[in-house]
């Protein structure tokens, strides 16, 4: 993992990204780009808009100050101050990379707003091809060492295999595949087993750790977690379904566990051929 983008509004909820980004960089080096990104600015209020320029630039200063000595393996801070919408020039940010993963702190949601969210790390994730870690308010964890798969029937369930494995080489971490089977009759278990066995037969041949668990039923996105819970892990790695809407994605299971999901959350875009997008240390 070298390139990562870091959306900033100086909150302190903010900073839980920028610790998620120290502790990877115990392990890997790292390029962070913090960015914050100001309102398109008008004639009449162009010196406000340079005022908050100055005032982003000390606070970004600030951070650099406090976040550089953390930092490990010569990983790289800096910051970049773009105008627009936030999550489009954050997006846009990422995708001046080939590589590149986003790592944005969101308060999640409750109620009402477990369905329909306005956030603009939502927004990121539905709208970014890139990788999208997602953290809300639990601490953030002091490594990585089991990373949960959850795998479904759907054909891009498993392409997301060799993005999960590049990542739990690169940090000595144990990936759980966990089987989601709508039923215990044959024809639910059937497909799901069989996309779960070769996923367990690539992971093995990388000389990936891993563990097999299969979940029964309803209500998925609960039993993920309540296993993640039990197993003690650190990330859960998702799909994300692909959609020109910021609103289709508020409906999926993706976003289910991106809410309520007590550790970090990655969102990945499956890609329509066969992918090795790798994390370079």
């Amino acid at each position: 993992m070298k390139n990562i983008i870091v959306p900033i509004d100086f909150s302190e909820e903010c900073l839980k990204a920028l610790d998620f980004v120290v502790m990877l960089s115990k392990k890997l080096h790292l390029n962070v780009q913090m960015v914050y990104v100001q309102k398109k600015s008008t004639e009449s209020n162009l010196r406000a808009v340079e005022e908050e320029r100055e005032i982003a630039e000390k606070k970004f200063e600030k951070l650099i100050e406090i976040y550089q000595k953390k930092m490990q393996n010569d990983s790289r801070l800096r910051y970049v101050i773009k105008k627009g919408r936030v999550y489009q020039e954050v997006v846009n940010q990422a995708n001046s990379y080939n590589e590149c993963v986003i790592v944005a702190s969101t308060s999640g949601a409750s109620g009402f707003e477990e369905v329909f969210i306005g956030s603009n790390a939502q927004k990121i994730v539905s709208v970014s091809e890139k990788p999208v870690i997602t953290i809300r308010k639990q601490p953030v964890p002091e490594d990585i060492q089991n990373i949960i798969m959850p795998v479904d029937d759907s054909l891009a369930s498993r392409q997301k295999a060799p993005f999960t494995a590049d990542l739990a080489f690169l940090l000595g971490a144990t990936i759980h595949v966990v089987a989601t089977c709508r039923s215990q009759k044959k024809q639910d278990v059937s497909k799901v087993s069989t996309y779960v066995k070769q996923i367990v037969n690539y992971l093995d041949n990388r000389g990936i750790n891993n563990e097999t668990k299969y979940l029964y039923g309803d209500n998925m996105t609960d039993q993920v977690i309540f296993y993640t819970e039990q197993v003690k892990g650190d990330l859960i790695v998702i799909n994300k379904e692909k959609t020109t809407s910021l609103l289709k994605i508020f409906s999926d299971i993706s976003q289910l566990m991106i809410n309520k999901s007590p550790v970090p959350v990655l969102s990945y875009t499956p890609k329509e051929l066969g992918l090795h997008i790798s994390f370079n240390a």
